[in-house]
């Protein structure tokens, strides 16, 4: 189900509905209105950073309150318009086709790997016996959203997938536009920084995550000489100032290191025989370049180059449909270096609509989770079958 919040049709499935008014407690209130009556197990909400946070959570409280809810800020939203901005986005699961259990963590900075794992683990657990209505063949999936400025993703995917075993982990990390300012993870009602939430979500429905670059390797390579993972600050390349080397590699040395070169030009690195982009966020002042996840010194990289993206989406459509059937709805996390490239090539338009004619929702992020890796300038997401 697809809609603005004036206008919801009332067939089952996935429910999708957003607004774009400026006030946060009516934008609430028409999301609330839209869904008045369907009994929901859940939901997810994602908002433009522009949103007051506290009034924001008090509407939330107040017209959502009682339903297992998790979210966050974004650097835009994918909605029934494709690409949107400035707006809030809420996806429901159907009570009669999906139960979804929360947890949330704090403090990112002190986790605790083993007591995470035991959370998780009883969170799963937990999750199939309170699914037993739903039918004996069940398919669960972990949604994972985490502070997109906490430099903390590498070790809470890990974990977390490791305390899932066979249960698919999928997500985004936190935005605010692009102002690295201040983000915030929904949970329990309110806005949260230095934080992280997983919902399980089992369902009836076939299930699946996905993820996909639109990207290839091109035959320039980098050796990470000087870094520190922690920061996720690269210093050096081959033995050179790094954002020095890396422009001159990209082929454009008097080209302004902005979030469009980025977006143009991602590093990326080899990894179980695949390649995954290792995209850069900033430009520093001492010519190093900041990562949007840790990149350690020996890491060999290649500048990437683009595909077909339309085509590539296209095709990646048709597998999806393939492999489970005819689609409801695609929740999706789509790195905010991807539409701005998108954009700059004159394709945003084009991707928008695949991303509407699709139903993809979901939002803009600053990396995306998959498995057990943090990963980005991917579209990944969790296709949800009739």
């Amino acid at each position: 189900m697809q809609a603005t919040a004036s206008q919801i049709d009332q067939h089952q499935g996935v429910i999708a509905v957003s607004s774009h008014a400026a006030d946060p407690a009516r934008a609430i209130a028409e999301i609330a209105d839209a869904i008045a009556g369907a009994e929901l197990a859940g939901g997810l909400l994602f908002c433009s950073h522009r949103f007051p946070r506290e009034r924001l959570g008090t509407a939330i409280g107040e017209r959502l309150g009682g339903l297992p809810l998790i979210g966050c800020t974004s650097a835009g939203e994918l909605t029934a318009r494709g690409y949107d901005t400035d707006s809030v986005l809420f996806i429901g699961f159907p009570a009669e086709l999906f139960t979804m259990q929360v947890l949330h963590f704090t403090d990112l900075d002190g986790f605790d790997r083993e007591d995470a794992r035991r959370q998780i683990r009883h969170l799963a657990a937990n999750a199939r016996q309170e699914s037993g209505h739903l039918g004996k063949e069940l398919n669960q999936v972990g949604l994972f959203l985490v502070d997109g400025l906490s430099h903390r993703e590498e070790v809470l995917t890990m974990t977390a997938q490791d305390a899932l075993g066979d249960i698919q982990l999928i997500g985004g990390s936190s935005g605010d536009g692009l102002l690295f300012r201040e983000t915030g993870v929904l949970y329990d009602g309110g806005l949260h920084q230095d934080a992280a939430v997983i919902a399980i979500l089992t369902s009836s429905r076939p299930l699946h995550a996905f993820c996909a670059n639109h990207y290839r390797p091109g035959p320039a390579k980098m050796v990470v000489t000087e870094a520190n993972p922690e920061s996720r600050v690269v210093y050096e390349i081959n033995a050179a100032p790094a954002a020095e080397e890396y422009r001159r590699l990209a082929g454009n040395p008097t080209s302004s290191l902005d979030v469009g070169f980025f977006a143009a030009h991602p590093p990326m690195v080899r990894t179980g025989g695949t390649y995954h982009v290792r995209s850069i966020q900033t430009a520093n002042p001492d010519g190093s370049l900041t990562f949007y996840c840790a990149v350690d010194r020996g890491i060999v990289l290649t500048i990437g180059e683009p595909v077909d993206r339309v085509a590539q989406m296209r095709q990646m459509f048709a597998d999806i449909e393939q492999r489970i059937g005819e689609v409801d709805t695609i929740v999706g996390f789509d790195c905010v270096l991807n539409r701005i490239d998108a954009e700059n090539r004159q394709l945003s338009g084009d991707v928008s609509r695949l991303y509407a004619d699709h139903r993809v929702f979901g939002f803009n992020t600053y990396g995306e989770q998959f498995l057990g890796a943090h990963v980005n300038q991917t579209f990944s997401g969790l296709a949800i079958g009739r």
